[in-house]
């Protein structure tokens, strides 16, 4: 009968970060090879540069909350909901530069399951590989039930019809099946499968689009400005503050989605962080602009239930149509930039789970021909599409908000744990102000978790149940980490080091040191 110590060493063991690194390096092939090379089934192809991943995260960020979570944010909060997005940007301030640092650390595909593995152990890293489906899944969910909303803001002033409410509205809104729900996320798989810099490249257009539009209406929007609008400033305190706050966490999943890419990005050591800042600044600066804009445009009580808000706030300012047509077209575009995005990013944790023996490998097999893992996006896919369809929104977004919350504090602990057991590391990127930094991210992030609803955490802990029983029931016996004997540990840590060196200029750019492989207890 094993003992307790072997047990907790079982459930704690961690992956060392050069297999990580060699896996990744090892595996990606040259331009024109297969996808698969027979010796470990897999490979993903570096195929993504700077400015298509910082679209990734500006796309993954902005669409999954501005465009309707104002609609459920400022009744909690009042005109006050824009120190709720300070508070948001300031936590997501501390761990963006926290992710800057793991990702050019550990540039794997994974996102911070990857990073758990290496740090805190195999069981917390499935748990955080919960977190991230659930996170990636419900955000792709929430984000794809509010398409039909502008699509019938757009259809209703360009054409004058509509989609029946039953077939377009959210269910428990007046909605049944969200119809435009799931051809998007059809849609978005469709373009998936071809490839990911195919869909990186259509995602970057999509972008440009979407900030467009977001200065269109600040720029329009402004004309409406009304001081009285702001007035009073804070109806509900700041319990109500705190309590927006939360929700609209999750419209800053952006750094996560961008550390899903770390194995197709070019250089990622030096391309990682910067695409991660980037991403903040910029998703900052139009997610202030916009929440004054609006705020000071309309009465905060007539946000409540407001389909398609920002679109009408336009009409309502204009006096006009095309300004509401405009933006309308603009949302639909965004959105499904997003939906492209998080569907991605939930793909890629389960070709990291599915690699390391954590699911059924199938999740980590891929297309000779696209490279990308084609069974696992129809299974996503499937997932997400009945999601919308049936699933209420506000029910789905505060559960987004929670996997995004416990997956930024395991980011930011285990920064200060890889600090401690790996100095020598090679990192392209250091956090400033450390440890001070990290744990003041890890503050921020408990405090908005304490402010989601008790139902959250009842539905968040039964996610993690389910998590649980499928560790134990398949995970702890079919991890690879399960498969190495003992006595071959020092064999596999050299064999991957040797690995790591030789695809040093894949992993980390040209001139750069190779890891060493140090797995310190």
């Amino acid at each position: 009968m094993p003992s307790v110590a072997s047990e907790s060493g079982r459930l704690l063991r961690k992956k060392p970060v050069a297999t990580l690194i060699a896996e990744s390096a090892a595996n990606t092939p040259p331009p024109g090879a297969p996808a698969s090379d027979g010796r470990s089934g897999i490979r993903l192809r570096r195929s993504i540069g700077l400015w298509q991943l910082a679209a990734i995260g500006i796309s993954s960020t902005i669409g999954t909350g501005i465009f309707f979570v104002l609609s459920s944010a400022v009744p909690q909060a009042g005109p006050a909901v824009v120190i709720s997005f300070v508070i948001v940007a300031i936590a997501a301030g501390l761990t963006a530069l926290c992710y800057a640092e793991l990702a050019s650390a550990i540039p794997v595909a994974g996102s911070s399951y990857s990073y758990a593995y290496a740090t805190l152990g195999e069981i917390v890293a499935f748990g955080v590989g919960a977190c991230l489906l659930l996170e990636y899944g419900v955000s792709a969910s929430a984000t794809a039930v509010s398409w039909g909303q502008y699509l019938n803001e757009f259809f209703g002033t360009a054409f004058g019809f509509t989609i029946p409410e039953a077939l377009a509205a959210p269910p428990g809104d007046g909605g049944y099946f969200n119809l435009p729900s799931v051809i998007l996320v059809a849609m978005c798989c469709l373009l998936l499968v071809r490839g990911s810099g195919e869909s990186a490249r259509v995602n970057a257009i999509m972008v440009a689009v979407k900030i467009t539009v977001l200065v269109l209406f600040v720029a329009i929007g402004l004309t409406g400005f009304h001081s009285g609008n702001l007035h009073p400033f804070m109806p509900l305190g700041m319990t109500g503050v705190g309590v927006a706050a939360s929700s609209i966490f999750f419209s800053f999943i952006g750094m996560d989605a961008i550390s899903t890419a770390g194995e197709e990005v070019r250089n990622p050591r030096r391309t990682m962080p910067v695409a991660i800042i980037l991403t903040l600044v910029v998703v900052t600066v139009l997610y202030l602009g916009v929440a004054v804009t609006a705020v000071a445009a309309q009465p905060w009580q007539k946000f409540n239930g407001q389909e398609a808000g920002l679109a009408q706030i336009l009409q309502d300012v204009t006096g006009s149509s095309w300004p509401a047509t405009m933006f309308a077209l603009g949302a639909v575009i965004s959105i499904f930039s997003v939906t492209l995005v998080t569907i991605y990013g939930q793909t890629r944790i389960l070709f990291s789970m599915g690699r390391d023996g954590m699911l059924p490998p199938r999740f980590a097999k891929v297309s000779p021909r696209t490279g990308t893992p084609v069974w696992n996006t129809l299974v996503v896919g499937s997932g997400v599409a009945l999601l919308a369809a049936f699933v209420p929104l506000d029910e789905l977004t505060d559960l987004t908000s929670m996997g995004t919350l416990v997956a930024f504090t395991v980011v930011s602990a285990g920064v200060i744990i890889l600090r401690r057991k790996q100095p020598e590391l090679e990192r392209g990127f250091k956090v400033p102000g450390y440890p001070v930094t990290p744990v003041l991210s890890i503050a921020f992030c408990l405090y908005l978790i304490y402010g989601l609803h008790v139902s959250t955490f009842v539905m968040f802990g039964a996610w993690l149940a389910g998590a649980a029983a499928i560790y134990f029931g398949y995970g702890i016996r079919h991890s690879r980490l399960a498969q190495q004997p003992a006595a071959s540990a020092t064999a596999a840590s050299a064999t991957a080091a040797s690995a790591t060196a030789d695809a040093g200029s894949a992993a980390g750019g040209e001139g750069e040191k190779a890891v060493r492989p140090v797995e310190r207890s």
